[in-house]
């Protein structure tokens, strides 16, 4: 696992950058898409849609390109079967990210999870453990959820 985070420094990441945000960076960039996908594999039917919806918000997000997107939506992938909860991930959004950012990672949450145009129990429950672990309060939880649902043109619930 060091040796592919390794080699994505090495391929995609500036080298003139000091390392060790380098590696900050790209352990949030890491953390991030995990969860992402973990949306995805809620409902247990990964849709097309929703693996679109987390590459073009990785995209946004973090600044990549098409190859680079694919890199880390695998490498997120390793972590997430690896990993025993979501702690490891959302401890590491806390110390780096802002509230607002945090909020807008749970936004983009919410779209992954509407991607398919169905709220399954299972991302509902998701979404208000992946809330409470980032202390998302719940008016910023509902005006994400609102946000998400307009962008995805999906009704009101």
């Amino acid at each position: 696992m060091i040796s592919a985070i390794q080699e994505f420094f090495n391929q995609f990441i500036e080298s003139g950058t000091r390392q060790a945000s380098t590696h900050s960076e790209h352990a949030l960039q890491i953390a991030t898409a995990a969860l992402l996908l973990e949306m995805m594999r809620m409902d247990d039917q990964i849709k097309d849609e929703e693996r679109a919806t987390i590459a073009q918000t990785l995209g946004t997000q973090f600044r990549l390109d098409d190859a680079q997107i694919a890199t880390l939506m695998s490498l997120a992938e390793q972590e997430a079967r690896q990993a025993n909860d979501y702690y490891q991930f959302t401890s590491l959004i806390n110390k780096r990210c802002t509230l607002e950012q945090k909020i807008q990672i749970i936004e983009n949450l919410w779209k992954v999870a509407m991607a398919d145009s169905h709220l399954d129990a299972h991302e509902l429950h998701l979404m208000r453990k992946l809330a409470d672990l980032l202390y998302i309060g719940h008016a910023d939880y509902v005006a994400a959820k609102q946000r998400a649902r307009e962008a995805s043109n999906l009704p009101p619930s």
